[in-house]
């Protein structure tokens, strides 16, 4: 997979149009759901059908939108912990949330609140089966919302400052972000 702004021989293709620049919905469509004002228009329902992530830019800001068993799912792009590329980590199931493992150093975020996971040990007894414990909300999120064939992502708030922010900025921007060896 590709951002909108680089070169390979796998590319996305990314519709990049505010709300304003669609025009008025049609009478008589049925709407799956309701799209904000800042909605930005992302991809086709069927593209992420298909590659099941996308590293694309809304409002120069990098995120990456994970599609996994029906519902998507928009983060920053880079992670929490050392900025490591979310776009390359593996998805699975933690203690019944879905996570994104960062390929960097395995830090486990939850898709649906970015909430960073660890696995606590009682010193006392190690041998003693580990539980999952949240650091709280670690990873910013992004609303996904879908209507008419077309995947938009609304940014939330970034008055809500999050541990991610730091690596959302100009300076991380423009450090290359490694792509998907295909």
């Amino acid at each position: 997979m590709n951002d909108r702004t680089g070169g390979s021989d796998w590319t996305t293709i990314v519709y990049h149009l505010s709300l304003k620049e669609m025009g008025q919905q049609q009478s008589g469509v049925a709407e799956p759901e309701e799209i904000d004002e800042g909605a930005v228009l992302v991809a086709q329902v069927e593209d992420l059908k298909t590659t099941k992530r996308l590293r694309t830019t809304v409002n120069d800001r990098e995120i990456v939108i994970f599609h996994h068993l029906g519902k998507y799912h928009a983060l920053d792009l880079r992670c929490y912990h050392a900025g490591g590329p979310l776009h390359l980590g593996e998805i699975e199931d933690i203690d019944g949330r879905t996570c994104v493992i960062c390929p960097w150093h395995k830090y486990k975020i939850v898709l649906e609140n970015g909430e960073g996971l660890y696995q606590g040990v009682d010193p006392r007894d190690p041998k003693k089966s580990k539980k999952w414990f949240s650091k709280g909300v670690k990873q910013r999120t992004h609303k996904v919302s879908v209507k008419n064939g077309g995947v938009y992502v609304t940014l939330s708030d970034p008055s809500n400052m999050c541990d991610s922010d730091f690596y959302a900025n100009e300076k991380f921007n423009d450090q290359p972000c490694p792509d998907p060896v295909i």
